[in-house]
């Protein structure tokens, strides 16, 4: 093996030491006085911001020391100069999402994305946009489509990563083989350098004569510049000085993209703008393997694609088992595939372009995909391959380090062919994709980061010496960071790390730019997270067995790429409704895990489970679990809280919530026995405030009526016998003769329904009935525990699911459906259940007997029969606003109920989105105000818009309680609509 030296230190002043924080209080306390004294935004020195911003989307962790979130550029230009005076490290970051360990950093972090996110001009004529650091690259693309114009740039991460992120690493994204690097769509930068001097960057030599010697340097170096750098198109490693050259336009602003911050800090950016491709089509091209396809690559470049995207059939499964079957199209055969996107003037014109990459393609298995659902779905697994990456097809957490590795596109199969070997050596598996048109690829490897970084740094050194053998760079597009830095010296000589270490030191002689970092690089084994965290096993809690009993391993599963942080609802997503709301990085998923994480490693947050940190993070969390299906990764904050508070509480006083809301179904069987004076006194509204204050809650919330009759007390008087005497005619139920042949099907009755809308499981009596089902209630009550669950009494909870395993298992393990109304609760049936009890083989049977109405309606397995006569009551005349329960959404999936009311007709607008109510959270006393901000992204605009005569349609109890308490609206379930229009049955 060779061995990488790390560069040497030149024309930087001071010892190493220099650019390291000071831990003297003192000190520290004087720049965060001074910082606040400057500063209109945010400056904080709390453990719990400072354990946020510890970590990125990489494998490092750093504790910064102060964190600013500057309001405006000319905040954050103050927060830079008292920074520098106070001689502390500055590392500036926009989303986060860097996988090299490029945005952490010793000293003060600056967060441009809070608040320095405005696009300030878009010149239409010019084709340029003028932009703040902070401007998420989706949003650019949003406020340049109307005119046909978008950055052509695009990573994956666009629609949470920043334009200041995005120059400081040099991104770049699939259609960078057809608009370039940022770098290449770059016109100019306003920037202040290490010794504080402010000026714009940009072609014919702008900006450099402020730069004391650049100038010379540049002279002094051209053979190195023009021998070592920008010898192809993914060459990111490093600094890309080859655009100071003076037959490259001495352009600095272009030679500053890709400096990840250590040189100087971005105040804004002008950038250029393409126009938007028409009519684009996909072309998907089957191979027998990776390296096959990417052998096929040189010959497709001639057509001038807008990408080239490689795709591993392994990767290809990992969706499918985590998002479906239905989520990826039809493929041709193959083990590796091709995604080439062509465009054209026509439609013609495009299919014109996408049949002679058929023909230069070397492949029989070919399918062309037209701007439609099947091509979206696939550039859907692409979006999502960072976070489904991260798990290997064995279900090992693979990490990043050697993510995004380059080389000339003419290599890359045989790259991959050697890579493979290397991987194989090491006995280390990850899945392959990226822009093979580009020669970069992503790859996530399962090195076993738990105990050591060992592995990682011999591995990352031989892969280093291999891309290097293929004049590769080591970075494609994310920079080197603290992942790759001190493995420059694989691709460069002496003499241009030498280079780099003297351009450095020209901007910041000091080092107090993002250090570690490039040049004077820390170890790649320096500042691991993983290792330093401390296990987390499950005693009695959920039982993470998808992360060998380790809730550690679980929260470790948050990588940090950052979607949570993205405009969810846009994308038809439901994570993170309280991020929507307030845009703190602690009320994001990835926030909430870096606490839980830093919990675990146990020397920033010291406190335990019971640690202020930790719980802070976590109270705006809605335990909506739309994390457990929208993360790519996986993470479940929903079960993490639950176990936290678990933890917290057990043996202690609980918040008075807990008990209040928490042992709601308790307090509802009081109830039901006198309803009628429990909802008078409630009425009162002295009484009420004084119950709701008692119990917790905020009194500008209503308390729901109680039923006069409940459910359960209406099937003993008069249902039960109903369905005895009833038969079943074509769509209609008649007294009669009790048919012959009827399949049975459990009515699982919740809390909710029983006590509260009785009127939803009296519909679904009329509906099964008329479906031909033979209907049983059981006689003893079944509780799913989830408000206990929701308040993490996990004790409670088993108590309560065991007694419901008593119930319904003897049904569920004969075989017989379970149909469940309230989502919530028969999501617990469906997930939770299982996690409380891994062992239970009534567990398992439940869970897989367990459907929705739309469920039990239409699968083949247990749909009625065609004998039956039951067509679906016609819907045409029904439009709708649909709210489907984020339980809903990502435990059983809302598009079964979407068909069905499709099917059926049925105009309808399904909202994307949580209501804010999530059960017990908008109750809660201190929730309100982010509770109604939550339904103000999707609900009540979509309430406001409704016109006269539309159903809301909501099947949630939380979601119709929600609306009606917010917007006067009343809701119905998707049994009550159907019960509603079937026929009347005719006059005996």
């Amino acid at each position: 093996m060779v061995h990488v030296t790390s560069p040497v230190d030149v024309e930087i002043t001071g010892s190493a030491d220099a650019r390291r924080p000071t831990h003297d209080p003192a000190a520290q306390a004087a720049l965060v006085a001074a910082l606040r004294t400057a500063v209109d935004g945010d400056v904080s020195d709390s453990t719990l911001d400072r354990a946020l911003y510890s970590t990125d989307a990489s494998n490092y962790r750093v504790v910064p020391r102060v964190v600013v979130r500057p309001r405006d550029v000319d905040d954050a230009l103050a927060a830079i100069t008292t920074t520098r005076d106070a001689g502390f490290p500055l590392t500036t970051r926009g989303a986060g999402t860097s996988c090299a360990g490029n945005s952490v950093g010793p000293g003060v972090v600056i967060d441009f994305s809070r608040h320095v996110n405005t696009i300030h001009d878009i010149d239409v004529e010019a084709r340029t946009a003028r932009v703040d650091p902070g401007v998420i690259m989706s949003s650019l693309q949003k406020a340049a489509a109307p005119h046909g114009l978008r950055f052509g740039p695009d990573p994956s991460t666009q629609n949470r990563a920043t334009l200041g992120g995005m120059i400081g690493n040099n991104a770049c994204g699939p259609h960078a083989v057809a608009y370039g690097r940022t770098a290449d769509n770059v016109t100019s930068l306003d920037i202040v350098d290490g010794h504080g001097r402010r000026y714009t960057a940009g072609a014919d030599g702008q900006g450099v004569d402020r730069v004391d010697g650049l100038a010379e340097l540049v002279t002094a170096n051209l053979s190195t510049l023009r021998t070592e750098l920008g010898r192809f198109g993914r060459q990111v490693s490093g600094y890309s000085l080859e655009h100071l050259l003076p037959e490259n336009g001495a352009h600095l602003a272009k030679a500053l993209v890709g400096t990840e911050g250590t040189v100087m800090s971005i105040l804004g950016a002008t950038v250029d703008l393409v126009p938007i491709a028409g009519a684009p089509t996909l072309v998907v091209l089957g191979y027998p393997d990776m390296p096959s396809a990417a052998d096929a690559v040189p010959a497709l470049l001639a057509h001038e694609p807008l990408a080239v995207e490689g795709l591993d059939a392994r990767l290809v499964d990992v969706v499918r088992k985590a998002k479906g079957a239905g989520s990826v199209p039809a493929l041709p055969a193959g083990g590796g595939w091709l995604m080439v996107e062509v465009g054209g003037a026509t439609a013609k014109e495009a299919m014109a372009r996408a049949k002679a990459i058929v023909r230069d393609s070397g492949t029989t298995a070919t399918r062309i995909l037209p701007a439609g659902p099947e091509a979206t779905a696939m550039w859907q697994i692409r979006a999502d391959g960072a976070g489904l990456a991260g798990r290997t097809p064995s279900g090992a957490q693979a990490w990043p380090g050697w993510e995004d590795s380059a080389v000339p596109p003419a290599s890359l199969g045989a790259y991959l062919r050697d890579l493979d070997a290397l991987m194989a050596q090491y006995g280390v598996d990850g899945l392959p994709y990226g822009h093979f048109g580009d020669g970069c690829v992503h790859l996530r490897i399962d090195i076993p980061l738990e105990s050591s970084g060992s592995v990682l740094r011999t591995f990352m050194t031989d892969a280093a010496m291999l891309v290097g053998k293929y004049g590769g760079s080591l970075s494609g597009e994310h920079g080197d960071g603290r992942a790759r830095s001190e493995l420059l010296p694989a691709m460069y000589t002496p003499e241009a790390i030498a280079l780099f270490g003297h351009f450095k030191g020209l901007f910041d002689p000091h080092d107090l730019l993002n250090p570690g970092v490039l040049v004077r690089p820390d170890p790649v084994d320096a500042n691991l997270r993983r290792p330093h965290a401390s296990a987390l096993p499950a005693a009695k809690g959920f039982s993470f067995a998808h992360d060998g009993g380790d809730m550690s391993t679980a929260v470790h599963r948050c990588v940090g790429v950052g979607k949570c942080r993205a405009d969810s609802t846009a994308a038809g997503g439901f994570m993170c409704p309280s991020y929507l709301a307030t845009k703190e990085e602690k009320d994001s998923t990835r926030g909430r895990a870096r606490v839980l994480q830093e919990m675990a490693n146990g020397t920033l947050v010291t406190g335990g489970w019971r640690s202020p940190e930790v719980h802070q993070a976590l109270d705006l969390c809605l335990s909506c679990k739309a994390c457990s299906s929208d993360c790519p990764a996986g993470v479940d904050m929903a079960q993490y809280k639950a176990e936290v508070l678990h933890r917290t509480y057990k043996g202690r006083l609980r918040p008075m919530n807990h008990y209040a809301l928490g042992w709601l179904p308790r307090w509802a069987r009081l109830a039901s026995r006198m309803p009628r004076l429990v909802n008078g006194l409630l009425g009162v509204p002295a009484v009420a405030k004084v119950a709701l204050t008692l119990g917790g809650m905020d009194t500008r919330r209503s308390i729901p009526a109680f039923a006069d009759v409940p459910f359960r007390a209406w099937w003993k008087r008069e249902g039960a016998a109903q369905v005895a005497s009833t038969t079943r005619a074509p769509g209609a139920v008649v007294p009669g003769p009790v048919a012959p042949v009827r399949p049975k099907v459990v009515l699982w009755t919740d809390s909710f329904s029983d006590a509260l809308a009785p009127s939803v499981p009296e519909a679904a009596v009329t509906v099964l009935l008329a479906a031909g089902y033979d209907v049983v209630v059981p006689e003893d009550e079944a509780c799913c525990g989830l408000t206990w669950i929701s308040t993490g009494q996990l004790d409670g909870a088993r108590r309560k699911l065991s007694g419901l395993l008593d119930t319904l298992g003897p049904f569920a393990v004969n075989g017989i459906p379970v149909v469940g109304l309230e989502p919530s609760c028969t999501a617990v049936l469906r997930s939770d259940l299982v996690d409380l009890f891994p062992d239970d083989p009534r567990a398992h049977a439940v869970a897989k007997a367990t459907r929705t109405l739309a469920e039990l309606l239409t699968d083949p397995e247990t749909a009625p029969d065609a004998d039956s006569g039951w067509t679906m009551p016609d819907l045409s005349d029904v439009t709708a606003v649909v709210q489907p329960h984020c339980h809903h959404h990502s435990v059983m999936g809302y598009s079964t109920d979407e068909d069905l009311l499709r099917g059926a007709g049925a105009t309808i607008r399904t909202l994307a989105g949580c209501c804010g109510l999530a059960g017990n959270f908008g109750m809660e006393k201190g929730h309100y105000d982010v509770s109604v901000a939550v339904a103000e992204n999707a609900l009540l605009p979509a309430l406001r818009e409704a016109e006269e005569g539309d159903v809301f349609l909501a099947d949630g109890f939380s979601c119709r309680t929600q609306a009606e308490d917010l917007a006067g609206v009343r809701g119905k379930a998707l049994v009550e609509l159907i019960a509603e229009r079937l026929p009347t049955p005719p006059e005996q």
